[in-house]
């Protein structure tokens, strides 16, 4: 059994248990898959906050990928300090700015998918980039 976060296109977000992730795509592409709310049918798995680890995080050839951790946790850093997190306000927060109602800065933030198809049918630009988890 897994369980994936869940939101439809109305940004609800609920949770679905499936057998397997070829479950899970198999119903969301038949759209068996409907949010409680709003009855959307499309649907997205969103990265969960919740996770167990089953077993050893870096290879057991001795390799602990600190390279690569150290070049994450750079770029969160750089995130961090040079952009504002305006959480589930990115899409009006870039809207704000597109069109001149608020000062251009740098954002950070989350966007449903019907957000991002807005904002890409208004010209605006951005950039998707999923976040890893270091604390594990």
């Amino acid at each position: 059994m897994i369980v994936y976060d869940l939101q439809c296109a109305n940004g609800h977000t609920f949770e679905g248990w499936f057998e397997d992730r070829k479950a899970y795509e198999d119903q969301s592409r038949k759209k068996l898959i409907a949010c409680p709310i709003c009855s959307d049918t499309s649907i997205v798995a969103l990265p969960s906050r919740f996770s167990i680890k089953a077993g050893p995080i870096f290879p057991e050839n001795g390799c602990d990928n600190s390279e690569d951790r150290g070049a994450v946790e750079k770029l969160m850093g750089f995130l961090e300090n040079n952009f504002e997190d305006v959480g589930p306000n990115f899409a009006p927060e870039a809207l704000k700015m597109h069109y001149d109602v608020t000062e251009k800065r740098n954002i950070r933030g989350s966007s449903t998918e019907a957000e991002e198809k807005m904002l890409k049918k208004e010209g605006i630009k951005f950039f998707k980039l999923p976040i890893p988890r270091l604390d594990s």
